[in-house]
C-alpha cells in the first residue's frame, strides 16, 4: 500500500515515516522546500520512500502529491503556544485541513484519511475527571490560538466524516520522546530547561494533570488507525495522566539528581512569559515560555485511551518507562548533563 504523510519533516511526522517503512509501506513525505529533513529516512531507503515538495496551504501541490496514494496521514500542523502573527494558526491548521480534505475528494486513489488532531480540540478537564472521545469543547475560553484553531479544524473534520469522507480523527496527548526538539516535544524542552538550571523549581502548584504519550506509541497508533480505525470515529492516543511535578520528580530519581525544594508560582512564570514575548518581538526567536503556555498549565488535560486500546490495540508505555529512554537520549545529544 502507498501512503502519504503531510507534516513529514516534523517531530511526529518523521517518526511516522520511519514506522511505516518498517512495516513495509511505500511512503511519500510531503515537505516544503525550506523544511529541515534531518528527521526523515535517508534516500538509501530506496523506492519505498520519496519526497514530494508542497505545502498544505497550496491546494495544487496537494493534488499532485496525493495522486496514486491510497492513504493520507494528515499530521501537518503549526504547533506553538504563541506566535507574533496568530493568523498563521488558522491558515495552516484550519485552511490546510480544508485543502487536504478537498484534494482527497478530488483524488480517486485516496481511500482513507488519518487526521492528527489534538487533545486541545476536546477541551480541558477541570474538576478532576478524565474525559474520553465523547467530550466536546465548550468554547467558553481558549488558552492559546493554537487551541482555538484545532477546535475549528475538528468541527470541519467531523463534518467531513459525517458527509461520508473516509476519515479517522486521532487525538494524541502531550507527545514526548527522542526526536526533533521542537515545541511539539515540550517535555524534552522542559527537561532541558530543568537540567540547565533555568527551571530551578516546580511549575505552579503541582495540581495540573496532562496525558503523556510517547512519540513511538503515537506513531504506531496512527498505523493501527489506518489498519483498524473505523471511518468517522475519534480515538484518543493518550497515555499516563500525571503532573509536570511528577515528571520533574521522576527525572530526578532516574538521573540521581536532586529534586527542587520550592515551587515557582504561576504569576511569576507569567511575568517571565510576558518578558520573553517582548524579547521575541525584537529578536524574532520564539520564546520557550509565554503567557498562553502558562494559561494551559493552569488547567487539567486528562484523558482515557480505553477506546484506542480496545479497537486499535493501542498499548502506551508508562511515563517512567518513557522517561528512562528520553533522559539518556537527551544526554547523548549533549543538551543536558547529569
Amino acid at each position: 500500500m502507498r501512503v502519504l504523510v503531510t507534516g513529514a519533516s516534523g517531530y511526529l511526522g518523521g517518526k511516522l515515516c520511519h514506522a511505516l517503512l518498517k512495516q513495509g509501506y511505500s511512503v511519500r513525505a510531503l515537505v516544503r522546500r525550506t523544511s529541515d529533513l534531518s528527521a526523515l529516512p535517508s534516500s538509501s531507503s530506496g523506492a519505498e520512500f520519496e519526497l514530494a515538495y508542497g505545502d498544505v496551504t497550496d491546494y495544487r501541490s496537494l493534488l499532485d502529491a496525493f495522486s496514486g496514494y491510497q492513504v493520507v496521514f494528515h499530521a501537518a500542523a503549526l504547533v506553538e503556544p504563541w506566535l507574533p502573527d496568530p493568523s498563521k494558526f488558522f491558515s495552516v491548521n484550519v485552511e490546510g485541513l480544508k485543502n487536504v480534505l478537498q484534494a482527497a475528494r478530488e483524488t480517486s486513489s485516496v481511500e482513507k484519511i488519518v487526521y492528527t488532531s489534538s487533545f486541545f480540540a476536546l477541551g480541558c478537564t477541570d474538576g478532576g475527571y478524565i474525559a474520553d472521545e465523547k467530550q466536546v469543547h465548550q468554547e467558553k475560553f481558549f488558552c492559546t490560538e493554537y487551541e482555538r484553531s484545532k477546535v475549528a479544524a475538528d468541527k470541519i473534520a467531523l463534518q467531513a466524516a459525517a458527509d461520508g469522507v473516509p476519515l479517522v480523527v486521532l487525538y494524541p496527548g502531550v507527545i514526548y520522546g527522542p526526536g526533533k526538539l521542537t515545541m511539539g516535544n515540550f517535555v524534552s524542552q522542559t527537561l532541558i530547561e530543568r537540567f540547565a538550571g533555568r527551571l530551578p523549581g516546580y511549575i505552579g502548584n503541582g495540581k495540573d494533570k496532562f496525558s503523556f504519550s510517547h512519540v513511538d506509541d503515537v506513531a504506531e497508533g496512527h498505523i493501527a488507525a489506518m489498519q483498524k480505525g473505523r471511518p468517522g470515529e475519534r480515538y484518543l492516543l493518550t497515555g499516563e495522566n500525571a503532573s509536570f511535578t511528577l515528571v520533574i520528580d521522576m527525572a530526578a530519581t532516574i538521573t540521581g539528581t536532586k529534586r527542587p525544594w520550592f515551587s515557582i508560582p504561576f504569576w511569576l512564570i507569567e511575568v517571565y512569559g510576558w518578558l520573553s514575548v517582548f524579547v521575541a518581538r525584537i529578536t524574532g526567536k520564539l520564546p520557550v515560555v509565554s503567557p498562553p503556555s502558562v494559561r494551559v498549565l493552569r488547567h487539567q488535560w486528562a484523558y482515557s485511551c480505553e477506546k484506542a486500546k480496545v479497537e486499535l490495540d493501542y498499548n502506551p508505555r508508562s511515563l517512567k518507562e518513557g522517561l528512562e529512554e528520553v533522559l539518556p537520549w537527551l544526554r547523548n545529544q549533549g543538551v543536558i548533563k547529569y
